[in-house]
């Protein structure tokens, strides 16, 4: 299942991860392509959420949420090599990810407010 997610006039296209299962999968193995260009998590509770880079082939930006407001930005975070893995931790109860770079790009900061519609 696919939403958009608005942060200030950018508009992307995220695929919902909502289980255990594609929470922990997120973006391992894969890159964006046509039909989207963001990952988005609803954690079970809002508490402090940590991910990391494990498997994964992109640089990604990592965007911690309390509700609809930005509380936490990891940007460019390298996959990680041989099993050496940083933690990306921030407070909230729902995550983004976007390509690498993507938030100094387009001026996307801690503190934005983010909207969610279905297509």
């Amino acid at each position: 299942m696919f939403m958009k997610l608005i942060v200030n006039d950018n508009i992307f296209k995220v695929k919902l991860a909502l289980s255990p299962e594609s929470i922990k999968k997120g973006m391992m193995h894969q890159t964006f392509d046509d039909s989207f260009n963001g990952m988005y998590f609803v954690m079970p509770e809002k508490d402090n959420q940590c991910f990391w880079m494990k498997n994964c082939v992109i640089p990604l930006d990592i965007i911690m949420l309390d509700n609809n407001t930005i509380t936490e930005i990891h940007e460019n975070c390298p996959p990680c090599e041989s099993g050496d893995c940083t933690s990306y931790c921030g407070f909230g109860n729902r995550v983004v990810e976007l390509p690498g770079g993507t938030c100094s790009e387009l001026g996307i900061k801690k503190g934005d407010n983010v909207s969610f519609s279905l297509f």
